[in-house]
């Protein structure tokens, strides 16, 4: 992150320690979550275990066990997807993404085949309670296929019941599945069937962390005009939801019901170890029509390419795309992706792409970063004035001093404030860039100088142990970063004011630890957001140079102050009131208390 100039007070450089602890909270915070709400997940699971008995079934095609001979598997395919449906449940069994590639941690590279169902971690399927009230789940059954052409027909039957499931392959990762029903309504008397997916999501990146923490689910709901995520659980019993998602970081898997899901419920586990990543379950209800189950639903198996999401019109698909809200969402879909793809199109490297990137945003940057240094310059030439005044109310009220200083900063005609626009400025950016670099598709498996692949850390430095908050590794691009930042933060705080106050830290110390904290966070975060932050920082380093000795005039500023002072102070701004009245109030409490003392 950016630091801030020698022209911070010392409620700015307090404000820049809070906003440290508040990332090193967030780095602990994401680390421990997951083992917490593993915790959580099975002791919850152990309770709804004990709570609900098993509901017996009452498929009469089913043979008990079922044989492995009974299970047919039957396969459509067309350039993008890659669909098995097996014969048990009438259930996709596999889903192949045939133009993407999977990381293997043994080659070190995005070169298995990629998919998202497959190895029975998906199931899903329809439940209904029939007249004796015992259930049956569509999951249970032995379907009989059937293809013809792209479509496949899985068709069961029970109790005199005939269930069909009829699935057509369409154009780009769409996969349209229409259920039937004829003669169920004799067997069930409820007006609604349960629909269930158990789903486990599988690594498919280099960093097991970061790819967990952008696994979630993700719907809409509100006739399409409303969407959202959840990272730990959710409940919507009030609302229909149009299509209820499981996201990854790259790639996603998308149900559509034509008349929506009601009374939903979503839970999420995280896994510690092994190839899956995370368990997902999802519970929604279906309205039966004169108690049988006519309905379209559809299958999405896609890669998360904002342009892809896009041509799905009117489906908000483009809010799976975690590139962030509001302000920041518009900053990265209308600046930074037209920008990426503007300087790929004339066939840069990622990594260049990311390096003039990083140039664009400083020269947008460039106005309030001069303003800020050239604060910083006249904060310079009033600091003999701001110690003297340090001194002279050494053992006064801390009021009294503060009120002397930001007075010496009017006559000099100083707006405390502009110190703080360019840090307030670049939080969005950063926060957008932050978004960016993880989750755009096009970075991924995309290499640099050492680098493999520009949405994972590098690992060129492999340790032989496991350390906490580090792993078993080093990435250069941190360590360089940290490095960078260091140097900018100790070129930048000559001028801090040192707290006069027994027991208040050192805020020059404060500023040296935020760049160490930084460290650990970037060395298991996306490369190529550790390669703009050190060109950034780099930058700023030159930028400075550059305003010191080649644009700012001390004896210029210096005599412009002189003249300011002559002037004689300008009015004050409102906030400038408003503080100062503040002050007063403060003041005048504390006299009142120390007055109530002495009674």
């Amino acid at each position: 992150m950016m630091q801030q100039n020698n022209g911070l007070d010392k409620r700015q450089m307090i404000s820049l320690f809070v906003l440290s602890a508040i990332m090193m909270a967030f780095m602990y915070y994401y680390q421990g979550k997951q083992a917490d709400e593993a915790k959580i997940a099975e002791q919850k699971s152990k309770t709804e275990q004990k709570a609900t008995p098993t509901k017996p079934t009452i498929a009469a095609n089913i043979a008990s066990p079922v044989n492995a001979t009974d299970i047919k598997n039957v396969t459509l395919k067309n350039d993008l997807l890659t669909v098995e449906f097996s014969s048990l449940g009438g259930q996709i069994s596999s889903a192949k993404l045939n133009q993407y590639y999977a990381y293997d941690k043994k080659s070190d590279k995005h070169d298995l085949p990629l998919y998202l169902i497959n190895k029975n971690n998906s199931s899903y399927g329809f439940q209904f309670k029939d007249k004796a009230g015992k259930v049956f789940n569509t999951k249970d059954l032995i379907f009989s296929p059937s293809v013809s052409g792209n479509s496949v027909t899985m068709t069961s039957q029970i109790s005199g019941a005939t269930i069909q499931f009829v699935y057509t392959l369409l154009d780009k990762y769409t996969i349209d599945f229409n259920v039937k029903t004829q003669g169920l309504s004799t067997i069930v008397t409820d007006e609604k069937a349960d629909f269930n997916w158990n789903y486990s999501v599988r690594g498919m990146e280099k960093g097991r962390s970061q790819e967990q923490t952008h696994s979630e689910f993700n719907y809409a709901f509100n006739n399409y005009k409303d969407a959202d995520y959840d990272t730990n659980g959710f409940e919507e019993p009030k609302e229909t939801l149009n299509w209820i998602g499981v996201k990854q970081q790259f790639f996603t898997s998308v149900i559509e019901a034509s008349n929506g899901f009601v009374n939903t419920k979503g839970t999420q586990e995280s896994i510690k170890e092994g190839e899956l990543l995370k368990k997902f379950n999802f519970d929604g209800q279906i309205k039966l029509s004169g108690n049988e189950l006519n309905q379209n639903f559809k299958w999405y198996f896609m890669p998360l390419d904002l342009p892809l999401l896009k041509s799905y019109e009117g489906k908000e698909f483009d809010t799976i795309l975690p590139l962030g809200w509001s302000f920041i969402g518009t900053l990265n879909r209308w600046f930074f992706v037209p920008v990426y793809n503007w300087l790929t199109d004339w066939g840069v490297a990622a990594g260049w792409v990311i390096f003039l990137m990083t140039i664009v945003t400083k020269l947008v940057l460039s106005p309030v970063m001069y303003k800020q240094h050239k604060l910083s310059a006249m904060m310079k030439v009033v600091k003999p004035e701001i110690e003297e005044a340090n001194e002279k109310f050494k053992n006064a009220d801390p009021l009294k001093k503060q009120q002397a200083t930001m007075e010496i900063y009017r006559k000099a005609g100083m707006n405390q404030m502009a110190g703080c626009l360019p840090a307030l400025v670049q939080i969005p950016i950063l926060y957008a860039l932050f978004r960016f670099f993880p989750n755009m598709i096009d970075l991924r498996g995309k290499s640099f100088w050492f680098v493999k692949d520009l949405t994972a850390y590098d690992d060129l430095i492999k340790l032989p142990f496991n350390i906490p908050l580090i792993g078993e590794h080093i990435s250069i691009f941190a360590v360089a970063c940290t490095i960078v930042v260091l140097i900018y933060t100790i070129m930048t705080s000559g001028n801090i004011q040192q707290p006069q106050q027994e027991g208040m830290p050192n805020m020059k110390v404060m500023m040296y630890i935020f760049p160490i904290t930084f460290f650990f966070f970037l060395n298991t975060s996306s490369s190529g957001l550790s390669w703009y932050y050190f060109v950034s920082n780099a930058l700023n380093i030159l930028i400075i140079l550059a305003i010191k000795y080649l644009i700012l005039d001390e004896k210029k500023i210096h005599a412009m102050i002189q003249e300011n002072k002559a002037k004689g102070p300008k009015p004050e701004g409102k906030f400038q009131k408003r503080m100062r009245e503040m002050m007063e109030k403060a003041q005048e409490q504390q006299k009142a208390q120390e007055q109530n003392r002495k009674k």
